[in-house]
C-alpha cells in the first residue's frame, strides 16, 4: 500500500491528565501516516485522485489547537476518526502524538502514543 505522510507537526494544545496541562498548555508534536492506493494519482498528476496533505494537516491542527482531552489517546482517536470520515480513500492511519515537555521529573527527549487503525 502506498503512503502519505506528514512528520513533525507543532501545535500547541491543552490536553492533559494534570490540571497543569490544561490551564497552561504546551506543545504537541504529531506524525501522521496515511496508508491508500496512489497509482491513479501517479498517472494523472490530479489532485482529485489522491487525499490533500494540506486538508489533512488542517484536520491535525483542529483537533490538537481547538479541543482538550485528558488522554492522548482520546485526542488520537478522534483525530483518526476524522481522517477516516473526511478522506474515504484512506485504508489505515498510524498516528503518533508526542508532548516534549510534560510535568514529569526526569530526562528525556518526548512521551507520547502511537494508534494504528484500519477502515473496517
Amino acid at each position: 500500500m502506498d503512503k502519505i505522510y506528514l512528520q513533525g507537526c507543532h501545535f500547541y494544545g491543552y490536553h492533559g491528565a494534570l490540571t497543569e496541562e490544561q490551564k497552561l498548555g504546551q506543545i504537541f508534536i504529531v506524525d501522521c501516516t496515511l496508508s491508500l492506493d496512489l497509482e491513479k494519482a501517479s498517472q494523472t498528476d490530479r489532485l482529485t485522485d489522491t487525499v490533500h496533505y494540506g486538508m489533512v494537516f488542517d484536520c491535525l491542527k483542529k483537533h490538537v489547537e481547538n479541543e482538550k482531552y485528558q488522554l492522548l489517546e482520546k485526542l488520537a482517536g478522534v483525530i483518526i476518526a476524522d481522517i477516516f470520515r473526511q478522506f474515504l480513500p484512506v485504508q489505515t492511519i498510524k498516528l503518533t502524538i508526542r508532548k516534549k515537555n510534560p510535568p514529569i521529573n526526569g530526562h528525556y527527549s518526548a512521551v507520547g502514543i502511537e494508534l494504528e487503525r484500519s477502515r473496517t
